[in-house]
């Protein structure tokens, strides 16, 4: 059975249900690598009582999925899975999960955080934000030309 390997829903997930679906008996699988993302309860100095964010069905989840495809181009990965939730979020809940299994630690670790600076910086989200002031329209997209640069991948306004 062929899991997807991008998500976009409004329903949590179980990290160790997810990464047990990734390495479904591969023998090859020797490392594990996940990072889980939650809602923070601040942002820009503000409070933040929830945020509920947006994609356009179908483009984001080709953004992400070309993504994990330039991942397993770059390292030396078994799989990769990555689970995005949009809708009504509160502060403590999870909102999205990226998972790299591979034969070797350092690969595993490297594409994960490849995917992760990617999902901050590129992947089309829209988050808004409600804040004792109001609710916000932010950009779900952080600038971190660093990030991109270590990776070498162009600033998209560069």
């Amino acid at each position: 059975m062929s899991v997807a390997r991008v998500s976009i829903q409004t329903a949590d997930f179980d990290l160790s249900q997810e990464l047990a679906t990734l390495r479904a008996g591969d023998k090859r699988v020797g490392a594990v690598c996940s990072f889980i993302g939650t809602v923070r309860d601040r942002n820009d100095g503000s409070t933040v009582a929830s945020m509920e964010l947006e994609h356009y069905p179908g483009m984001t989840e080709k953004a992400i999925e070309a993504m994990i495809d330039e991942a397993h181009k770059r390292f030396d990965i078994l799989g990769a899975r990555v689970i995005h939730r949009v809708g009504l979020l509160q502060p403590l809940d999870q909102i999205m999960m990226v998972a790299v299994v591979s034969a070797h630690r350092g690969q595993s670790f490297e594409a994960c955080e490849f995917l992760m600076d990617y999902l901050k910086t590129q992947a089309p989200f829209w988050k808004k934000e409600q804040t004792p002031e109001g609710a916000r329209w932010v950009d779900a997209r952080v600038s971190d030309d660093a990030a991109l640069a270590r990776w070498g991948i162009s600033a998209p306004n560069a």
